[in-house]
């Protein structure tokens, strides 16, 4: 670039120079009688036709060298400039590539948080829906009639349901399997008709164990007795009612044999 600048810079001097030499004989009148004393006496003083041109040469040389430092230095100053913009620019392309990592990484959090969270609301509303328990049935599907008696023992299935919110009453066992540890209580009714040979009665039972029992004896005509309780149950525990042996145990179109139940509190 220094040498660039500096050509034209020599041609222009060049050109300055030669048109002073051509327009000086031109331009200089030696008067008559000097031209005589030129021609016949001594000769004229050298000096007077001494070229000027080489001093301004130098001149302008050195002004050329101030020039060209001046700007070798700007170049300098220049260069510089553009290595710290070049430097800031890659620090700015340093920080957008991280902000678009941490962007990536906090895309990849927010599923991940997103996942979490729709799993929560999933258990929440199993949780929610384990808290909603109640039932209510009696004995007969349909018409009257007895069950019993029997020589043992033997679990009723109240097979006519009304209420099974929750679904923890299974109508084709008879079983009450809790869904969540809790407090639950349970309601029963034993039907019985007039019979002087067999009683009507059964148990409420918590994992095989008898809780409390109904018992009616009527010898003629139609009645009930009931009984309830408040039971803490675990996870799976299974509640039911079981006929007691050698009773029979009366249904109709009144339901007079009913099974029911509702959790009160989770604990």
């Amino acid at each position: 670039m220094e040498m660039t600048m500096f050509i034209p810079l020599l041609l222009m001097i060049c050109s300055f120079s030669t048109a002073q030499l051509q327009e000086e004989p031109d331009n200089k009148t030696i008067p008559h009688g000097k031209q005589t004393e030129s021609r016949g006496g001594e000769p004229a003083n050298a000096s007077d036709h001494q070229p000027a041109y080489p001093q301004d040469i130098h001149a302008v040389l050195r002004e050329m060298s101030a020039l060209l430092a001046e700007q070798r230095v700007e170049m300098n100053h220049l260069k510089r400039d553009n290595e710290a913009q070049a430097a800031k620019l890659e620090g700015q392309t340093t920080v957008v590539d991280n902000l678009k990592q941490e962007i990536s990484q906090l895309q990849r959090d927010n599923e991940a948080q997103k996942a979490t969270l729709m799993t929560e609301v999933d258990n929440l509303k199993q949780q929610l829906q384990a808290k909603q328990v109640a039932f209510s049935a009696s004995l007969l599907a349909s018409g009257k009639g007895h069950l019993g008696p029997f020589n043992t023992h033997t679990p009723l299935v109240f097979r006519r349901v009304v209420t099974n919110i929750g679904n923890a009453y299974n109508p084709n066992t008879g079983f009450f399997i809790a869904p969540v540890r809790g407090a639950y209580h349970f309601e029963f009714s034993i039907g019985a008709e007039g019979n002087n040979s067999h009683s009507s009665g059964a148990w409420l039972v918590k994992n095989g164990e008898n809780i409390f029992i109904a018992w009616e004896n009527q010898s003629n005509g139609y009645g009930s007795s009931a009984n309830g309780a408040t039971l803490l149950l675990e996870v799976g525990d299974v509640v039911f009612l079981r006929q007691y042996k050698n009773t029979r145990i009366y249904d109709d179109g009144n339901h007079l044999s009913t099974f029911s139940g509702h959790l009160l509190f989770t604990m």
